[in-house]
């Protein structure tokens, strides 16, 4: 009876995901065209911070509860999952063509973030240390490296606000922001219930912390980042699409690793290996790559990505 309310409870979770990523995007997109924002700044920020919502409310619940693996898995999963999985998915759905600016300065922070999460996590490799540990003070790093990537993105605003195009919105500011907390009710609600009906589905099967980290939570929380680039990306919002995906990668490992680590203290995983590690540099240095030869991700490229992200799934479940 347990397993036939987790497959609803799913069921439930995955509509209510669809559904408020659909109006999320509306929203979002309207809200730029209110405020002659650029929408790559839109999806850097309101969507990537909002899609990623369950990631950090999963990371503060499991470093609560003394889950130091989920709260590592969470964030390296996810990072890998964006832009192997969702970005594959989105180049395949429609080619994805990538702006100047986000090809010279965004990616390559995205990139950068994940070398230093490498750096900050790797004590034996690097420092000869006992225990790959993130500690608080790595922590504080990462966070101040989130407040660079803030500055740029207000710099952004200021310097590209005046230079917009004026569009008309599609809605009002005030229904424009009602369907962006509708949509985000709907996202957050329904990652939620994925989460915990799909964990409890792992669980019956005796999966490992680390495994359900690194695929159930990795891809149940990283589920609004896949839907709402799915429905960006045929409504060509291909802005959004991009900015979503490098936005909550960077939001991943600065806040929803940086703040709970900086709350509660070093953290020590003991079941990630150097192969996780290794997954999460590659992803983004593949996605750096593909965008810089010629600014935008192809078809073809995205069938890489996809099939990378096939390979690596298949080690660590036979791992």
């Amino acid at each position: 009876m347990d397993i036939i309310l987790s497959i609803v409870l799913l069921i439930v979770g995955f509509v209510l995901l669809i559904k408020g990523a659909d109006i999320f995007v509306d929203g979002a997109s309207s809200t730029a065209e209110n405020f002659k924002v650029p929408k790559m700044l839109i999806g850097l920020t309101i969507v990537a911070f909002g899609t990623s919502a369950p990631e950090f409310a999963v990371s503060i619940s499991a470093l609560a509860s003394g889950n130091t693996d989920m709260v590592l898995g969470n964030v390296i999963g996810s990072c890998i999952l964006n832009i192997l999985l969702i970005l594959g998915i989105a180049a395949i759905i429609r080619p994805i063509k990538i702006e100047d600016n986000t090809v010279r300065k965004e990616i390559p922070l995205c990139l950068l973030i994940s070398l230093l999460l490498a750096v900050l996590f790797l004590d034996v490799l690097l420092a000869g240390g006992d225990v790959n540990r993130v500690t608080r003070a790595d922590a504080i790093v990462i966070l101040l490296f989130f407040m660079v990537f803030l500055y740029y993105l207000f710099s952004i605003a200021k310097r590209k606000q005046t230079k917009n195009e004026v569009t008309e919105p599609k809605s009002t500011l005030g229904k424009s922001a009602v369907l962006v907390l509708v949509g985000l009710a709907g996202i957050i609600i329904g990652s939620q219930l994925v989460v915990d009906s799909a964990t409890s589905i792992a669980e019956v099967f005796g999966m490992s912390e680390r495994l359900i980290a690194l695929t159930v939570i990795a891809f149940g929380t990283s589920l609004p980042e896949l839907v709402t680039t799915i429905v960006a990306s045929k409504k060509g919002e291909q802005d959004l699409v991009v900015g979503n995906i490098i936005g909550s990668n960077i939001f991943n490992v600065c806040v929803v690793l940086g703040v709970p680590v900086a709350i509660f203290g070093t953290i020590t995983p003991v079941g990630f290996q150097m192969f996780d590690i290794i997954m999460l540099i590659v992803s983004a240095a593949m996605l750096f790559v593909f965008a810089a030869t010629k600014k935008r991700i192809s078809r073809t490229e995205g069938a890489i990505m996809l099939v990378t992200f096939a390979v690596y799934y298949g080690v660590i479940m036979l791992v």
